[in-house]
């Protein structure tokens, strides 16, 4: 035996040599054996394929890509085997001995190529090559190849070394080759057993390959050139969606929602306590993803064959060797780099696709659970978190896909970079490597206090943009008030807090720079440092090979800590999702029971029949399963509804009217009784639920369009009228929650919606508040009791008097109670009124009214008319839409310019000159070296000390410290100059633009450019300007210290950066093209999430979630395009990048021979800037494709700025005037309208037309007309939101036009229409600027009736919710009148502000009006005739003109009036 291993092994042991594995055990084991354990595999498989052929159904040939790669590959690999025999061949016929071993090995190499390419040809090769033994043994094979290589690398011969890799590189292509080949087809088998209704005439070998990648070849696939078409595009036009890349069938949310949906399925089945979505991502998704990291493997390994090759390299030009191995490693650098870009593109773009099917799974598997979940179960969640889940959960979760590899892949690039480390300088690079990581827990530590300062910076932002979206929803009525310098000041705290919590965090930011941007120069400085005082000589091989090496260790270094936090953000962000999706969903469909227990129906189940809704002991609850406190809203109520009954429920503000409906439709937590319901189910809330869409979008709500319903709809609703007023119809634009409707318009649409749906129960709440008496009468008449809900079971929450007369039935609730319940023959009307004044008018109206109903509402509705505002809002929005969708092209110089303004001009020329100066001073460090290198003889001598040479490292290396500092922290100052300026100028432009652009312009517009694009000029455009500078700085140095090293570098120059421009130019237009569709694409999904947030109970009241998931699906479908062409598109540039950089090297490497070899006419390259030139032309791949990113970036980010920019030339409102007003002023409240016209729009008709009129001091004056008559155009006109056209106001005798319009508004009193509370103490609501004292605000309180309310919820300090909702609409109501008294002026103007409450409090506020109001005048808008009947004075308006004047008693006895008329239209 020992003679057979002497045989094999003559020069060396078999196993160990002392300090290694022999190079004969592991050619024997890791060579040998394994090739022939490959050859068994192979011909075993063919020969029992060969036998068993027969009894095989032949399967789906293989499509051309795949065949292309499994006969070129094994060919390459043939080729490579005969040329190292060759070799072997060559060396023995040379005279030099070759052991037996290393033929063994060559030879079995070859069998195993030839078995391939001999056995595939023979019998069918996908049975062979396909197989899963062989597809998992030819994974293993090349890790051991890999090891076998690494092992022989320090001795082998250049040519033998290229050979021996590219064999290695066919092992490991083959191996991915075949196992890619392998999941596909299995996955092409699945997807066709799960669609059996396949015809018979498909083509299954078509069906299979159809989507094994793209209709294009494998070249295609791998250079990205698929994408051309589009970017061809993008140069010459506007991109579409139309224009986009097609989505994969694999990656569409439907199918992504579907896997992801059945393993969220599995984990509540299988895990029902604490679910897990990543364990659910997990099995969705684990395994491609795992494949993916195979190839994350074979990629990072290639990437150190460059510092290795650059080491042999350096190594030749410094020995002179006058052989051709020079021009084989100078070709092989390239070679590496293009196979390394080719790898690294691939793998982006497999994770980006499998990242893209995450994010889609995520967002659609949230969307549905908002479809599902009850408001009742939603509570424990805000909308702010729901939303958060939305933007920025999925995000995170989507990041672990990135972070979970770089967890085992960067520890795996370190370790492997310190162990070539410690090959070139022993121990010496212990001194760099501590300074790197002594840096890392500096790093930690300063990344911790970012995350603090970030987390208040946040809360800060939050509140901020809460404070502005308060601020942009009520900015009518808070100009009317004249509190809009009040608010911006709060605003402006929130934005101080902020902005210091943001200045933290720069300052850290650029302490984390600095320390990231002297870490090279600091490293080599301590390990070359050490190396020379240990006594060693450096050498230009071993320096420019351990600096190539820095750099690859540093980034991996630097971003260890941050993937550990972006694995604990995305586990943190999985757990939040997993305890929303875990919520228990609402199951209650139709006929079903919501219920705690249903004895009640076993008893007796006929008897339900005959009900439509049926309620047993119900105690229903607005809080969650979870919450142990019940806080019972509805306690013990028993109803029982009829089928085709019409039901009045009734009852005072906050009595549990609209509760009532919630409990019907199964959105709160009935915690004891039943209750249920038969048959198919429309609602309309009391707040309208409005979709951004055309009107018919709104009306059919996913429901097939038929014209004659439609039309009887539209008329029955009175929509018809306003519709013909509207531009483009039915098909006009609504903006989000119907902001340019009017509020009666909205209450019409959410009736019409209802009434089209032909539901077999109706619920409407309070849907006739929000109208006129004349509309109001006509919709209870041709809509609720008309012949469109004939038969239909109708309940009607309301104050109506007319409604509750016609009811079938009566159910009054009192505190959640059900007081009575009856038919309204047995319920006294005037029992609710308490009006004494109706009864004085002549009781005959009462008889008459049924008879003449019908004509005097059809004859009304010939004269009605919407409010021109609406019209004009409407244009308006159509107008900014079109505009506001995207800009066309680059972004303009000025913008650039306006930013540098905001920076200071200063603070820009100290960053650029600091920028240069650094990159200077690094350049200068590395030259240096090279000098130093080839100032050191061959016996070891240098032209000065040691100590010199360090002294003068160190001095380049503090001026480098000192210049990035500098850098870091004058960006940090300048950023926030421009984020603090941009933001003061952005608002104090927004406060002071009138009222007109706040009406066209949709809330969410403004407010994104005051929070998503403010928080980008923060934030993200200081981050990225810096990182583009810090580029473009590097490029530039790498530029000059190239073309002063190899001349020859000059005349690539030119060429070079042609190609680049050209490049960045066609890849640029498409990507800013790209960008603007991404940014549209993704406010559709947010938008209609918002939307669905809202609307979600009268989705699920409608059975309309099907509807509504396949519109989200749509809107994701569009936004996984974009992302995926984007994707595609940015991959297709940094291949080309690369690969421009991998010639550049090559370029370099050939000249260095070359010159070397003394075939150049110039050369100064001495080995140190030879090894200088290449470890600088090394990471030119990343600086120039992080070079052009960062621009686009930069300019996308610009995009913000521009934005901005925008709203800063808003026209604005005049604030001058020549009067000064006195505090008393006015002291007699006489008003006068002379020849007054008001127009919205040049455009459009007169809203007040030439009207004139004279209130007297002391007075109460009402206000009435039907809609669009211009009533509150006379307010509107009156606080100046709108200019008049002509003629004048006067108060007091003061032409209004002459007063600062800030102090007329601050003297004159409002109740608005719509209640406006906002978020902080009641006491602040009602008295913001802190005028008087708690016993006044009391008194005030208590006159207007809501003083018990006020103290049963804990009195003037408690803290009143966004929109005031812990108060009901009514209570809101009387609160708004409250803070008017409070106010006392001697004007008090109301605006419809009894409209949402009850008659009882209509009439209580009424009497409040006439008590506390003496001596003041007031104006009155109102809908009720009982609101204006006892006032001094009414005036009528109709189409903006005067039609009539007087005290409302003499009218009301004229039979001829126009008021006599109304109140016939009313039963008040």
């Amino acid at each position: 035996m020992d003679d057979f291993f002497a045989l094999i092994c003559p020069n060396s042991p078999f196993v160990w040599d002392g300090k290694r594995f022999s190079e004969c055990f592991e050619d024997i084991v890791l060579g040998l054996a394994v090739n022939i354990v490959t050859i068994v595999m192979i011909v075993l498989l063919g020969i029992y394929q060969k036998i068993a052929r027969g009894v095989r159904r032949p399967e789906a040939q293989m499509a051309l890509p795949e065949k292309v790669v499994l006969d070129f590959i094994p060919a390459v690999g043939a080729c490579f085997s005969i040329s190292n025999i060759i070799f072997l061949w060559k060396k023995e016929h040379d005279g030099h001995f070759v052991e037996y071993h290393k033929w063994f090995y060559s030879c079995s190499e070859l069998v195993v190529w030839i078995s391939i390419v001999l056995f595939t040809r023979c019998v069918s090769s996908h049975y062979i090559v396909l197989n899963c033994a062989l597809c998992l043994w030819w994974i293993l094979k090349p890790i051991l190849g890999v090891f076998h290589l690494m092992t022989k690398f320090p001795s082998l011969e250049v040519s033998v070394l290229i050979i021996e890799s590219i064999l290695v590189l066919s092992n490991i292509s083959f191996g991915i080759a075949i196992n890619v080949m392998r999941i596909k087809r299995l996955s092409t088998k699945s997807s066709l057993l799960e669609e059996p209704l396949l015809s018979n005439g498909v083509d299954l070998e078509e069906g299979g390959n159809r989507d094994l990648g793209f209709n294009g070849d494998l070249w295609d696939l791998m250079t990205f050139k698929f994408i051309t078409p589009v970017m061809n595009c993008g140069v010459v036009k506007q991109l579409d969606f139309e224009d986009l890349l097609p989505l994969p069938t694999d990656m569409g949310p439907s199918p992504c929602h579907e896997i992801i949906l059945s393993c969220w399925r599995a984990q509540l089945s299988n895990n029902s306590s604490s679910p897990s979505l990543l364990r659910a991502l997990c099995s969705a998704y684990g395994w491609p993803y795992l494949r993916l990291g195979l190839l994350k493997v074979i990629n990072d390994c290639i990437g150190f064959a460059g510092p290795l090759l650059l080491n042999k390299l350096i190594q030749f030009l410094q020995q002179g060797s006058v052989n051709w191995d020079g021009y084989l490693l100078a070709l092989s650098l390239g070679l590496t780099s293009i196979i390394k870009s080719v790898l690294d593109t691939q793998y982006t773009f497999h994770l980006s696709k499998l990242k893209l099917k995450l994010r889609s799974s995520i967002m659609t598997l949230i969307y549905e659970k908002c479809l599902r979940v009850n408001l009742a179960e939603r509570s424990k969640f805000t909308n702010g978190e729901i939303q958060t889940f939305m933007s920025v959960d999925a995000d995170r979760t989507v990041n672990l896909c990135n972070s979970f590899h770089d967890m085992w892949s960067l520890p795996l690039q370190i370790g492997v970079a310190l162990y070539l480390l410690y090959t070139q300088v022993k121990f010496a690079f212990v001194s760099g490597l501590a300074i790197t990581i002594l840096l890392i827990p500096v790093n930690k530590w300063i990344s911790k206090l970012i995350a603090r300062a970030t987390e208040q910076m946040m809360k800060q932002k939050d509140e901020r943009i809460r404070k502005t979206g308060e601020l942009l929803t009520y900015i009518r009525t808070l100009k009317m008030y004249g509190w809009e310098l009040l608010f911006s000041s709060w605003l402006m705290e929130t934005r101080t807090l902020e902005v210091k919590h943001l200045a933290t965090r720069k300052y850290l930011d650029a302490w984390c720079v600095f320390f990231w941007a002297t870490t090279p120069t600091l490293f080599s400085l301590f390990t070359f440092g050490l190396f020379a005082l240990m006594g060693h000589q450096l050498d230009a091989a071993m320096v420019f090979t351990c600096l190539a090496l820095f750099n690859t260790l540093i980034s991996p270094l630097n971003s260890f800590p941050w993937v550990i936090n972006g694995l604990i953000d995305a586990i943190i962000s999985s757990r939040r999702l997993s305890r929303f999706l875990s919520c228990p969903e609402h199951k209650f469909k139709v006929g079903e029971i919501s219920s705690c227990s249903s004895s009640f129906l076993s008893k007796q189940p006929d008897s339900l029949q005959s009900l439509a809704v049926f309620i047993e002991d119900a105690c229903c609850t607005w809080s969650s399963s979870d919450e142990q406190a019940l806080n019972l809203v509805l306690n013990h109520v028993t109803l029982g509804l009829s089928k085709g009954s019409f039901i009045a429920v009734i009852g005072e503000v906050g009595s549990g009217k609209s509760s009532l409906l919630y409990s019907i439709l199964g959105e709160m937590r009935v915690a004891h009784g039943s209750t249920h319901c038969n048959g198919s189910v429309a609602y309309a809330p009391q707040l309208p639920w409005i979709l951004s869409g055309t009107v018919r979008d709104n009306i059919l709500f996913g429901k097939g369009y038929d014209p004659k319903r439609y039309a009887d709809t539209l008329q029955a609703c009175a929509l018809d009228v306003d519709i013909s007023l509207m531009v483009g119809g039915d098909m006009a634009y609504i903006g989000e929650k119907g902001v340019n409707l009017s509020g009666g318009q909205r209450a019409r649409l959410a009736l019409a919606r209802v009434l089209y749906h032909d539901s077999d129960v109706i619920m409407l709440d309070d849907v006739l508040s929000a109208v006129d008496v004349q509309v109001a009468q006509w919709i209870l008449h041709n809509a609720i009791l008309g012949p469109l809900m004939q038969g239909k079971t109708r309940l009607l929450c309301t104050h109506n008097i007319q409604a509750i007369s016609s009811a079938d039935m009566i159910v009054v609730l009192d505190k959640g109670h059900v007081k009575w319940m009856g038919r309204s023959a047995d319920y006294s009307v005037s029992s609710y009124t308490a009006f004494s004044p109706l009864n004085e008018i002549d009781s005959t109206l009462h008889d008459h009214r049924q008879s003449c109903s019908t004509d005097s509402s059809s004859k009304s509705m010939e004269q009605y008319l919407p409010d021109r505002v609406i019209v004009d809002a409407l244009e308006g929005a159509e107008e900014v839409i079109e505009v506001e969708l995207r800009k066309e092209g680059k972004v303009e110089i000025g913008v650039y310019k306006n930013y540098a303004v905001f920076t200071g001009w200063f603070i820009t020329v100290v960053i650029c000159l600091s920028a240069i100066l650094m990159q200077a001073s690094r350049n200068g460090n590395d030259l240096w070296l090279s000098y130093w290198v080839d100032t050191t003889t061959k016996s070891g001598q240098t032209k000065y000390s040691v100590s010199f040479y360090l002294v003068i490292l160190c001095l380049f290396c503090i001026l480098n410290s000192f210049f990035t500092l500098v850098r870091a922290f004058s960006f940090a100052f300048g950023g926030l100059q421009a984020a603090t300026k941009v933001h003061n100028r952005l608002l104090s432009k927004l406060i002071n633009a009138p009222v007109q652009f706040f009406d066209q312009t949709p809330g969410g517009r403004i407010l994104n450019r005051l929070s998503s694009d403010l928080y980008t000029i923060d934030d993200s455009l200081p981050f990225i300007m810096n990182i583009l500078l810090a580029n473009f700085v590097g490029l530039l140095g790498i530029a000059i210290v190239l073309s002063y090293v190899q001349v020859f570098f000059l005349v690539l120059l030119l060429p070079f950066w042609y190609i680049y421009s050209r490049l960045q130019l066609f890849y640029r237009s498409t990507s800013r093209e790209l960008r603007r569709l991404d940014s549209v694409s993704r406010s559709p999904i947010y938008t209609s999430f918002t939307e669905t947030l809202d609307g979600s109970s009268t989705i699920r009241a409608f059975k309309s979630e099907d509807f509504f998931f396949a519109k989200f699906i749509q809107h994701v479908t569009s936004y996984q395009k974009t992302s995926y062409t984007e994707i595609v598109a940015s991959l297709w540039l940094s291949l080309r990048l690369q690969w421009l950089a991998a010639f550049v090297i090559s370029f370099i490497a050939l000249m260095a021979v070359a010159g070397s070899l003394g075939s150049l006419p110039i050369n100064f390259g001495t080995p140190g800037l030879v090894g200088l030139a290449l470890s600088y032309a090394a990471p030119i791949v990343s600086l120039l494709g992080s070079f052009l990113t960062s621009f686009t970036e930069t300019e996308k980010e610009m995009v913000s700025v521009e934005r901005a920019l925008q709203y800063m030339d808003i026209p604005q409102e005049e604030q001058a005037g020549c009067l000064n007003l006195n505090p008393d002023w006015p002291n007699q409240g006489v008003i006068k309208f002379q020849h007054v016209t008001l127009k919205y729009m040049p455009s459009l008709p007169a809203a007040l037309c030439n009207l004139s009129f004279r209130i007297a001091g002391g007075t109460q004056v009402g206000i009435i007309g039907r809609t669009g008559a211009g009533k509150s155009s006379v307010l509107n006109a009156l606080f100046r939101l709108t200019p008049i056209c002509t003629g004048s106001i006067t108060v007091d005798g003061m032409d209004i036009q002459n007063i600062p319009v800030r102090e007329l508004r601050t003297h004159l009193a409002i109740v608005p229409q719509s209640p406006f509370l906002f978020e902080g103490s009641l006491r602040d609501n009602l008295d913001p600027f802190k005028m008087n004292d708690d016993l006044k605000i009391w008194n005030a309180l208590e006159k207007c009736h809501v003083k018990e309310e006020v103290e049963a919820t804990g009195g003037l300090d408690i803290l009143v919710k966004e929109g005031g909702i812990s108060f009901s609409v009514g209570q809101r109501q009387l609160l708004c009148l409250a803070r008017a008294i409070l106010k006392s002026s001697k004007v008090l103007c109301l605006d419809e502000c009894t409209a949402n409450v009850d008659t009882q409090t209509a009439s209580l506020l009424q009497s409040t009006i006439s008590s506390e109001c003496q001596g003041m005048t007031v104006i009155t808008i109102a809908h009720r005739i009982s609101t204006v009947i006892n006032m001094d004075n009414i005036l009528i308006l109709d189409h903006g003109n005067l039609a009539e004047q007087g005290n409302p008693q003499v009218l009301l006895k004229d039979d001829t009036s126009i008021f006599s008329s109304f109140v016939k239209a009313s039963s008040m």
